[in-house]
């Protein structure tokens, strides 16, 4: 079969230096992917199966990410693809569509993580737990081929991708009958990259505490202040670090916590969302270094937005920071547009000009740990480099003015003046960017 001889091969594409930063995203696909799986369609629907399961791994497919192989043997289509430190692997004929990932060994069997993946997989809508002969931990999703139309395997696919990659770390770290099985790293990072993460999580940790306990306003007059504080450092310590495993789990649950419906008023959410903070704050230098390494990743897990939506983002949020700014609370007053880019890099798929204005501001708010991991500083010790700032927009620009020739950032309405004046400048003339497509 020709199509078996498609090439699922790659190109690197590898930054120096070679530091990624923030969530894998697959919102933003090309013309030709999309038009890949249009075409998978209408095989499935010609009864096609497998030349349309190609067409749909070719959608899936990201060379850069080094994702996928697919490949023909015994008549069968065989493939496997990367989650994170997961390999979801398996096979596709006439007859079936299976695919398989495995998740950890039990040394022993208990009851305690048995009942666990019972209990998950009544929230599975697609996928199962299930205990191999040999004891291990797999999670499975199988159909009759004629039922597996190319909706529902990316449905199906991202559900069992996502579940395996979550569950492997975590369910390891709570329970000591279980290790880790097939564990696979696209990159060990540096140990001093490491170094340089795990102390800028410390520290800024420690940083934020100490201005809940020393700041001038109250924590328990003005707990808003410091839930602004607490989210930055939640996002920002995601984005920037990159962590996998415990340390990701306890930063998704601080977001999940703070817009939990409890009945928790902020005051109490704040002491809840710290003593998470302290959990990381505790854990040992060894295990958070295990928790810092690169992975491929085929399913992003955050729903894309427009750019309208980043527009009420930003106008919901922005007016809160000045009083803080007016009042001399310079700490919270630029806490309040970081928040603002972490949150949107943290819970959405931007728009890709949006996402890298947004990295941008991050890299300025944050100069001195991007300096630390060997970029250029755009603003060395909170000194504002005003005309490398300007370069990198222009830069940016001229990255999108192809596919968006409406694209044009108004470098006059900067405010050079401080850090949070910036920052709130910077972030009011994305919110006036046309993305629009059309000449």
């Amino acid at each position: 079969m020709k199509l078996f001889g498609r090439l699922f091969g790659s190109k690197p594409a590898t930054p120096i230096p070679a530091i990624r930063f923030g969530r894998y995203t697959d919102s933003n696909r090309t013309a030709a992917k999309e038009a890949a799986f249009d075409a998978a369609l209408k095989d499935f629907m010609k009864e096609n199966y497998l030349s349309a399961y190609v067409l749909f791994f070719d959608y899936l497919l990201d060379g850069e990410e080094q994702n996928l192989r697919a490949w023909e043997e015994r008549g069968e289509l065989r493939f496997e693809f990367f989650q994170g430190s997961k390999k979801i692997s398996g096979y596709a004929n006439d007859r079936k569509f299976y695919a398989a990932a495995r998740i950890a060994k039990a040394k022993t069997l208990q009851s305690s993580f048995m009942r666990r993946l019972l209990e998950a997989n009544f929230d599975l809508k697609y996928s199962r737990f299930a205990l191999t002969p040999d004891d291990e931990i797999t999670i499975v999703f199988d159909t009759h081929t004629a039922d597996g139309s190319p909706h529902k395997l990316h449905a199906a696919l991202r559900e069992l991708a996502t579940i395996a990659d979550k569950h492997d770390d975590i369910l390891v770290d709570e329970f000591e009958a279980l290790e880790i099985a097939d564990f696979n790293v696209r990159r060990e990072l540096p140990d001093g990259e490491k170094a340089t993460k795990i102390a800028y999580l410390r520290n800024e940790i420690e940083s934020v505490f100490g201005e809940m306990d020393m700041g001038k306003l109250p924590a328990d007059q003005y707990p808003v202040a410091y839930t602004y504080l607490l989210l930055d450092l939640c996002y920002r310590l995601d984005y920037l670090t990159k962590p996998e495993g415990f340390t990701m789990e306890t930063l998704e649950r601080i977001d999940r916590m703070t817009f939990q419906q409890d009945g928790k008023n902020a005051a109490e959410k704040n002491l809840a969302l710290r003593k998470e903070f302290q959990l990381l704050l505790d854990r040992p230098s060894e295990k958070l270094a295990k928790e810092l390494y690169e992975v491929s990743t085929t399913f992003g897990i955050t729903p894309p937005i427009d750019h309208q939506k980043l527009m009420v983002l930003i106008d919901q949020e922005l007016p809160n920071m000045r009083w803080y700014a007016d009042n001399g609370h310079d700490r919270i007053a630029q806490a309040i547009p970081s928040f603002i880019v972490g949150r949107g890099l943290f819970s959405f798929a931007l728009p890709p000009p949006d996402k890298d204005f947004f990295h941008l501001l991050m890299q300025i708010l944050e100069s001195d740990y991007f300096l630390s991991l060997g970029f250029q500083p755009l603003a060395p010790a909170g000194l504002l480099d005003e005309k490398a700032i300007k370069q990198a927009i222009r830069g940016i620009v001229d990255r999108h003015s192809d596919e968006y020739p409406r694209l044009a950032f108004d470098l006059k309405q900067l405010n050079f003046r401080n850090m949070a004046e910036f920052a709130a400048s910077y972030l009011m003339v994305v919110r006036g960017l046309d993305l629009g497509k059309g000449g």
